[in-house]
């Protein structure tokens, strides 16, 4: 969970996680996921200085595409926003956890 805070601390990162959805295609409620799981996991971090916001950015695209149906490449994402497909790759499940979300086991 986040407070509102969180989403006005944010605002650059939000708005770079829209332009990356823009370039995706993504769905009004892809988008929206991706959104809460970036806030839920940037404000869940003890020391948020060291996480790579991009990279949580990025994972986040990626898990909020796959949980409204609206699947893309992680390969897709990593271009969309600027990170490897392997920061992707290592990051989407931990993502999902700190939200509170159980990943797939495949």
């Amino acid at each position: 969970m986040y407070r509102a805070r969180d989403q006005v601390e944010n605002e650059s990162w939000l708005a770079e996680l829209q332009q990356a959805a823009d370039r995706l295609d993504l769905e009004t409620a892809a988008r929206s996921r991706a959104a809460d799981l970036f806030l839920s996991t940037v404000s869940g971090a003890e020391d948020p200085e060291d996480r790579s916001k991009r990279a949580v950015a990025a994972a986040s695209l990626y898990a909020g595409s796959l949980i409204e149906s609206d699947q893309r490449s992680q390969q897709a994402v990593a271009d969309a926003i600027g990170v490897s497909r392997l920061t992707i790759q290592q990051r989407w499940k931990t993502v999902l956890e700190e939200a509170g979300l159980q990943p797939p086991s495949w």
